[in-house]
């Protein structure tokens, strides 16, 4: 009677954890076909695989994960409030579970960068000058020494590289302007003139 009980017992607990894998591997697959559905909705503006086709919405292929992370937090929770931020992200994050945000950050910052666009060649040597040495009479640090030589960027700071030049450049001047609120970046380009700013936005589309 005892062994039977033990058998007995074995069996229930086996099927007991026989039912918490399906249920587990169910619940896998479940995450996995929403952020395949998640992906598809981000690929209709930012491109398959992160490689926009359009300046309006940024490359996200090789993007820095922690950047991505705190930006789609910050469309989320609506703070941060430039107005394409407004317009097109506050909308489609709000959608998102706490634990789908990492789960995209990963997924692009995967991807392989954008190509390299070519441009006029004075105005890319002059936005390297800024990005790789600053402008020391107007109180400009280099751009590299948050961003990276390779303007690659690390952990908070964006990956630079390969971005397009108009979305750069627009997004430079809502930061000086304060739409988009950047404390350390608005610091830091507060003097820059919008030929300086787009001779960097160039230059860095470039790499």
């Amino acid at each position: 009677m005892k062994l039977r009980h033990v058998l007995t017992l074995t069996l229930g607990a086996c099927v007991g954890l026989g039912a918490i894998s399906q249920a587990q591997d169910l619940a896998s697959k479940q995450d996995q076909a929403e952020l395949k559905t998640t992906l598809n909705n981000c690929a209709v503006c930012h491109g398959l695989h992160g490689h926009s086709g359009s300046p309006t919405f940024p490359n996200l292929a090789a993007q820095q994960p922690v950047y991505l992370e705190n930006q789609l937090k910050a469309f989320k929770n609506e703070t941060r409030g430039d107005p394409d931020a407004q317009a097109y992200m506050w909308g489609m994050a709000s959608q998102l579970s706490d634990a789908m945000i990492p789960q995209i950050a990963e997924y692009f910052s995967k991807q392989p960068p954008p190509p390299a666009v070519t441009g006029d060649a004075a105005l890319i040597a002059k936005g390297r000058k800024i990005f790789t040495e600053g402008l020391p009479s107007q109180g400009v640090p280099p751009c590299a020494s948050c961003h990276g030589p390779q303007a690659a960027g690390r952990d908070m700071f964006p990956r630079l590289a390969g971005q397009h030049a108009p979305y750069l450049l627009k997004q430079l001047l809502v930061i000086q302007s304060v739409l988009r609120t950047a404390p350390v970046m608005h610091g830091v380009i507060k003097d820059l003139t919008r030929d300086q700013m787009q001779a960097v936005a160039t230059y860095l589309a470039s790499i």
